[in-house]
């Protein structure tokens, strides 16, 4: 969690969008026509292209959904930090959880948002990150403000729950959360196995590391927690699942 440069007065801050809802994406770029400061220079629906263009592009600011296909949001926002530090990243989701704010954070996140934030709000955050500030429950910090309620926060949640259960769902890898998706909608491993298209063996060795990564004892849990936290859309997968 290191603060960003100052921004440079009188140049626009360019701006990439990354989530897989169309209308959420164009509702963006709408909310945005009269902003002669900001440019949006690239969208995008997944998290492997996430990746792709924001290193070709450059942007300064991505916007990021967590629940993305492929790669999630949590280790875009994690991998995109290891490799340009100065991209200031907004994480868009329709889910708050203590928890996931914190490794949002973690992950290299400058501001942490609901989908249902007033437009005006997230333009004024996507000029808050790009000056170096954090963006937190409506507060703008500092890094120095924002590291100590990192550590109250953790404090106040109980470190093991931020730690552990959301550092394991960024760890989770693409396949493991195509599975967990799976497993949410209620699919057993032969019909895992049956849409992936991959052995039966390979489902159960998958879902013995998701549970391990997610410290819980059976499906099940994995499941309820999967669903309580947002990282997976019930409604999406079950209309898709007559097509297997």
């Amino acid at each position: 969690m290191i603060e960003r440069e100052r921004w440079h007065t009188g140049e626009k801050i360019k701006l990439m969008i990354v989530d897989d809802h169309p209308v959420v994406r164009d509702g963006i770029v709408r909310s945005l026509e009269f902003e002669d400061d900001i440019e949006v220079i690239a969208q995008c629906d997944n998290g492997e292209s996430a990746l792709r263009i924001a290193g070709q592009r450059k942007p300064d600011v991505i916007i990021l959904d967590i629940n993305l296909p492929q790669v999630n949001g949590m280790q875009v926002a994690r991998q995109i930090k290891s490799e340009y530090a100065h991209i200031a990243i907004v994480m868009l989701t329709g889910y708050h959880d203590a928890g996931q704010v914190l490794h949002a954070i973690k992950a290299g996140a400058q501001a942490y948002c609901s989908k249902d934030i007033p437009s005006q709000q997230l333009i004024d955050t996507i000029r808050a990150v790009a000056h170096g500030q954090y963006v937190i429950d409506d507060k703008k910090m500092d890094g120095r403000e924002v590291q100590q309620w990192y550590q109250e926060t953790v404090e106040k949640t109980g470190g093991s729950y931020a730690a552990d259960t959301n550092e394991a769902y960024g760890n989770l890898s693409p396949r493991e959360m195509e599975i967990l998706s799976c497993v949410t909608n209620g699919l057993s491993n032969k019909e895992i196995a049956r849409r992936l298209r991959i052995s039966q063996q390979t489902v159960k060795n998958h879902m013995t590391s998701i549970l391990k990564k997610l410290n819980v004892q059976d499906r099940t849990q994995a499941a309820v927690m999967a669903l309580s936290r947002g990282w997976v859309r019930v409604e999406s997968e079950t209309r898709n699942a007559g097509k297997y």
